[in-house]
């Protein structure tokens, strides 16, 4: 028995898994710096007495800087490589973080809460290039759907402290919480180690600096089918809590907790569909699947909704875990399409088209859920990831 060979395979398994911790840490981290001012809106309204539209821009401010900053840091990433851009992404949204935190008005809170959000967009595209480039295509799918994780994950970290803080020590000790978490993902980043990947003589040899979006409408169509399956998630993301509520009769603790199981069980599902697209050996099959379901699910509770039925509530939670299962598996094949030399471009490309879309969803349908009602806005909601389904594309081989 070759106990070389069995030993290289543990290590390399650990190493893997060891990355793979590491990116969803550094995404994390972000989504708890990119996601605490929206928890800070209580205190911003009744401690402070701000109005909520100026309230508002401050909450704004981390979105704003991801949305100008993607694309850059998708390029240098591609350029320079993981390790150094999530520890300068790290560091970079910690420092801004505290100054935030030590901010004597407003303005400049949301000064640094933008030049933050630029900072800890970092993580999205060279998080998922270390996934990606570690792991092997039949793991890849189950291993990005964990890092997909990080989000949800943020989200209720800062849920579950932000608000208790601010309300009892005030602002800055909040934004404590988000700068000692960026710390701590910038120092452990130094122990990311970059995929490996051919030196650019043998990349230019081999095709691998070509510009992959011009021999190929792939990639084009991917973005397209990503922003057309956002719109039903975003809705059910802004809008669960309002329609619990008010058409439903729910308390807000009930309605709540409610959309807090729905975001773990979102998480979960995301992990799912990355392992069935490892087991199918597809990633665009399983997202035409996503794209089919989440048609139904959204038709469907469109109709139970105009009908008054209490399954409607069952089919929002089925509608809330079905709509985010197809990040993962577009986030990977966008990855595994560009290459080595071109995914950190082509994952910003695919994170701003999504941002962008996601935020129009808020203020176009809350108009026209407040012109018409919830059940119309469902059903027209649906029609989106219907017109989806013939865009996902056919399989395309993995750029080497």
């Amino acid at each position: 028995m070759d106990t070389t060979a069995g030993e290289e395979v543990r290590v390399n398994s650990t190493k893997r898994w060891s990355m793979l911790g590491l990116g969803v840490l550094a995404q994390a981290a972000g989504a708890v710096f990119s996601n605490a001012p929206a928890f800070l809106l209580p205190t911003l309204q009744n401690i402070h007495g701000m109005e909520l539209s100026r309230a508002g821009l401050v909450v704004a401010a981390p979105t704003v800087g991801f949305l100008v900053s993607l694309m850059a840091w998708g390029a240098v990433v591609d350029r320079i490589g993981e390790r150094r851009v999530l520890v300068m992404g790290m560091a970079g949204t910690a420092l801004a973080s505290a100054g935030a935190a030590f901010s004597s008005s407003f303005v400049m809170l949301g000064v640094f809460l933008l030049i933050g959000g630029m900072a800890a967009s970092s993580a999205n595209a060279a998080s998922g290039r270390v996934v990606v480039g570690w792991f092997p295509a039949h793991r890849r799918g189950l291993a990005m759907g964990i890092r997909q994780m990080a989000l949800p994950l943020g989200v209720a970290v800062a849920a579950l402290t932000v608000p208790r803080i601010a309300e009892s020590h005030g602002i800055g000790w909040a934004l404590a919480l988000p700068t000692a978490v960026t710390f701590i993902a910038a120092v452990a980043c130094l122990f990311v180690v970059d995929p490996p990947r051919p030196d650019r003589t043998a990349a230019q040899q081999t095709g691998l600096l070509d510009n992959p979006y011009r021999k190929s409408s792939v990639l084009w169509r991917i973005h397209g089918v990503s922003v057309l399956l956002v719109v039903p998630q975003y809705l059910v993301w802004t809008f669960s809590l309002l329609w619990l509520m008010t058409d439903r009769n729910w308390s807000a603790a009930s309605a709540g907790l409610l959309i807090t199981v729905t975001q773990l069980l979102g998480a979960a599902g995301r992990i799912v569909a990355g392992a069935l697209s490892d087991r199918v050996g597809s990633r665009m099959r399983p997202l035409r699947w996503v794209a089919i379901a989440a048609a139904i699910s959204m038709g469907a509770l469109a109709l139970t909704d105009w009908l008054d039925s209490p399954v409607s509530v069952a089919l929002l939670v089925l509608a809330s875990v079905i709509t985010v299962a197809d990040n993962g598996l577009a986030f990977t094949a966008v990855a595994e399409i560009a290459g080595p030399y071109w995914s950190g471009r082509a994952l910003g490309t695919q994170n701003t088209s999504q941002y962008l879309a996601a935020s129009v969803v808020p203020p176009l349908f809350g108009g026209l859920i407040a012109a018409v009602s919830f059940p119309v806005a469902f059903a027209i909601t649906a029609l989106f990831p219907l017109v989806a389904v013939p865009l996902v594309p056919a399989d395309h081989p993995e750029r080497r």
